[in-house]
């Protein structure tokens, strides 16, 4: 039966995709790992180890007890986070990569690990951003998946490593809180409105990005891996979205839920890194090489955190 190892399982994909795997693959075939020990009556549920992804020799020790047959190494620091710790980041981001596909060398294992549309830059095309197009990051969370890329590639084609890696763009959540990303104002957003009934993004009103609802970002990943080795023709990782849409335009659609929101901008230093990322990416290869698709639009997203988070499931209707 098919083993597998999750990397940084305690973040924001993490928390979801354990879930997937458990129903797709059986509880007892999943591992967690994490930096941090878990609580004794959470550690009881579910099998989980300690793990520092920068520490080679833990992370041989769990591969060789487990025997893995596929990893997905999500452990890493996000770009605002990275930005106030750009030599951590590194370590994490570009060293503990390097360590999982050194145990995937030597025990023949398959990867998933996830790149970002931070790996493009100012020079990139913002509009229809190709599969092979500029990338000369700004951040150094950027700096770290543009090299990742190229590491993944390398043990592909050097080592015959069956590592599949996505450049995902901004991911919302409602069973997670934001984990030091720059787009997390579409998941701050939700809570704000519910809360407060308003919201200061650090964002101008007219910035646009690349995202992609949860549910979507699973079932991108799942099908990525289930995929044909044949049919995976890139081998650094595959440019992929849902829907692009303005801060302004998420909170039109939030107002038809909570007519009285309101959302202030006060624009910080998040604003020159999603200014250097692209607004809508060219995601067709993905599409013709393995079938994606995705379901979810900017009105389903909504619709469906508001019923997640416990607000009324009709919007208001606005009349002028």
């Amino acid at each position: 039966m098919t083993k597998i190892l999750v990397t940084g399982s305690k973040g924001q994909i993490g928390s979801d995709l354990i879930v997937a795997l458990r129903d797709r693959y059986g509880v007892m075939q999943v591992i967690e790992s994490g930096r941090q020990k878990l609580p004794p009556l959470e550690d009881k549920l579910f099998l989980y180890e300690t793990l520092d992804v920068r520490d080679l020799k833990r992370l041989q020790q769990i591969v060789e007890r487990y025997r893995f047959d596929i990893i997905y190494h999500l452990a890493s620091l996000l770009s605002a986070t990275g930005e106030q710790n750009p030599h951590l980041c590194w370590d994490i981001n570009v060293n503990g990569l390097k360590n999982v596909l050194e145990v995937a060398k030597s025990h023949r294992i398959k990867v998933f690990w996830p790149s970002s549309i931070a790996a493009f830059g100012p020079h990139t095309p913002k509009i229809d951003t190709p599969q092979i197009a500029i990338a000369d990051p700004s951040t150094m969370y950027g700096i770290t998946k543009a090299t990742g890329e190229l590491l993944c590639r390398y043990y592909a084609t050097r080592f015959g490593v069956d590592v599949r890696s996505l450049r995902l763009p901004g991911i919302i959540s409602y069973s997670t809180p934001p984990g030091g990303g720059t787009t997390d104002f579409a998941v701050e957003i939700f809570h704000a409105a519910l809360k407060n009934g308003t919201y200061t993004c650090f964002l101008r009103p007219d910035t646009r990005l690349p995202m992609m609802y949860m549910p979507d970002a699973i079932r991108a990943i799942l099908t990525l891996m289930e995929a044909d080795p044949n049919a995976i023709a890139i081998r650094t990782s595959y440019n992929i979205t849902a829907v692009s849409f303005s801060v302004e335009e998420l909170v039109t659609e939030i107002q038809k839920y909570i007519p009285e929101f309101t959302c202030r901008y006060e624009p910080d230093f998040r604003q020159a890194i999603a200014d250097s990322w692209p607004s809508i990416i060219d995601d067709s290869k993905a599409r013709s090489d393995w079938g994606w698709k995705p379901a979810c639009d900017l009105s389903a997203i909504v619709a469906d955190m508001f019923a997640k988070l416990k607000k009324p499931e009709k919007p208001v209707i606005l009349t002028s």
